[in-house]
């Protein structure tokens, strides 16, 4: 399988109307900011979005996009099995923002960490709190071990069992009001 096509902000921006834009992050991530005109199909959902995805790149070039640029590329990897060609935008949403380039903003759109920075709390908190409960019960320093090998693991793999597990949680679902996926896939097939 080959590498994606990654396209720096610069080249996505000078390009934008000609793509499909698929955010892969949580819906409270994309709500806190996205590419204009970007769509959001959550990577653990992705797999459903296949058809429609397809659909849409018979049209146009997909992009996808991410808050750094991991979860689109592992995206891209999940299309490119199923023969669906797309693009990741290098560094993501971070990497556009801060090149100057503007984030549509939903009305009502409450603010969310970035999943990534989620994930640096929680790991960080579990350690300390491994270590901390070490100090009474030894054999709670197994929280903080347990947590050291699920990043490694995380890091080895390039996947996140912890990032999957947060972006369930409630701050991190779209809000009520917000297109659903199902929405989403129906606007990809027209």
């Amino acid at each position: 399988m080959t590498s994606p096509v990654s396209l720096s902000p610069a080249q996505a921006a000078a390009r934008l109307a000609e793509f499909t834009v698929i955010d892969v992050r949580a819906p409270g991530e994309y709500a806190s900011g996205h590419v204009p005109g970007a769509l959001n199909i959550p990577l653990d959902r992705l797999s459903e979005a296949v058809p429609a995805l397809k659909s849409a790149a018979a049209r146009g070039p997909l992009l996808m996009v991410c808050a750094s640029g991991v979860r689109s590329t592992r995206a891209c990897d999940i299309l490119a099995a199923a023969d669906v060609d797309a693009a990741t935008l290098t560094g993501g949403t971070s990497a556009w923002e801060g090149e100057g380039r503007d984030l549509d903003h939903p009305a009502g759109a409450r603010a969310t960490w970035p999943m990534e920075r989620q994930v640096r709390l929680a790991a960080g908190s579990l350690v300390v709190a491994g270590l901390l409960a070490g100090v009474r019960f030894p054999a709670a320093r197994w929280i903080s071990a347990g947590i050291g090998s699920g990043l490694v693991f995380s890091a080895v793999s390039n996947t996140c069992g912890m990032a999957a597990a947060l972006s369930k949680l409630p701050y991190n679902r779209a809000p009520r009001s917000a297109a659903g996926l199902d929405d989403t896939l129906h606007a990809l097939q027209s």
